[in-house]
């Protein structure tokens, strides 16, 4: 075993043999990997806690799957969005509102028993959203534990009808319990090992009567805290705004790219996080661009139509670049 392991990856290491759950062992093994000090000596272990993780996810799946479905959703589109909630919330009239999936819609608990997927359109790109069983689940754990760890963005899905603020406490403690917590969250010795998520708060059935209170409660909470939407799914009221602000809480934006004499295809963006630049766009559109790259025109957040500018020139949504080699 690699020497200068701190005693937190030792107590993690104990916490791995005593553990009696997947979700448990795996929560061990990611805060190992957190804690392990990153240098040559160490690449061995990190490949076999990394296989370990793999091997349990697997056997769980086996385990708990009622059908061939996956616990790993592969990404696409321009950004995945998780939908966590406690039962009967919604998510699934909200995942049919939104999208074209057709998932079971039922008014009793459970209704979702695995993950359902389905692609929203925003403006000119598809946005993956996936439903996911409740959060309190016996069987959604490894789910839910993969699938929100990986997710580009987590919603909390909330009923207005009902104590709201409760809700929002329950997710984010079962979360926690997964070894997962909201970008905002300070990191400390207590939060070592878990992983961050950029997340927002979906308050739906707001045509209920005692929603309007709910709203208020919910505001003055949270708005400072995560993204806030307010939408009843099965009324369709709050949609276009509920998909604004989705895509502003990925944080990406939309580049165009076009070459010397043609139009630009803004049908066809590349996506990028928030203040990239020019030398990122770039590299994603082909790895040997960057080192190549020497200027480009830009259209949009430049001072003029056409400027020319560095590498170095931070980006904005809908940008037209021109780049030169």
């Amino acid at each position: 075993m690699p020497a200068n392991l701190p005693p937190q990856y030792l107590e993690a290491e104990k916490r791995f043999r005593m553990a009696k759950t997947p979700e448990e062992k795996i929560e061990a093994l990611e805060t190992m990997l957190a804690i392990m000090p990153k240098h040559k000596g160490t690449d061995k272990l990190h490949a076999d806690l990394r296989r370990k993780i793999a091997k349990i996810t697997e056997e769980a799946e086996r385990r708990y799957a009622t059908s061939r479905a996956s616990y790993h959703i592969r990404k696409e589109g321009a950004g995945q969005l998780a939908l966590i909630g406690l039962p009967n919330t919604g998510k699934s009239q909200l995942l049919a509102s939104i999208t074209e999936a057709t998932p079971d819609i039922g008014d009793y608990p459970f209704t979702t028993q695995k993950p359902t997927v389905g692609m929203m359109k925003y403006e000119n790109i598809q946005i993956q959203i996936v439903d996911t069983p409740p959060v309190t689940g016996k069987e959604s754990r490894v789910w839910i534990n993969n699938i929100a760890r990986n997710a580009d963005l987590v919603a909390i899905i909330i009923d207005m009808g009902y104590e709201p603020l409760q809700q929002v406490e329950a997710v984010l403690q079962e979360l926690d319990g997964m070894g997962i917590i909201p970008e905002t969250v300070i990191l400390d010795e207590s939060t070592i090992g878990r992983r961050q998520r950029k997340m927002m708060i979906i308050a739906n059935k707001i045509d209920l009567d005692d929603s309007g209170f709910n709203q208020q409660q919910i505001m003055s909470v949270y708005s400072d805290r995560f993204p806030l939407a307010t939408v009843s799914a099965a009324l369709d009221i709050g949609l276009d705004d509920l998909k604004k602000k989705i895509f502003k809480a990925l944080e990406i934006m939309r580049i165009y790219t076009k070459t010397p004499g043609t139009k630009p295809d803004i049908n066809d963006p590349i996506i990028l996080k928030n203040f990239s630049t020019i030398k990122d766009a770039a590299e994603d559109i082909h790895k040997d661009f960057e080192a190549k790259l020497k200027y480009a025109l830009v259209w949009g957040s430049a001072k003029f139509d056409g400027q020319r500018v560095g590498p170095e020139h931070i980006l904005k949504d809908k940008d037209i670049i021109e780049l030169h080699i």
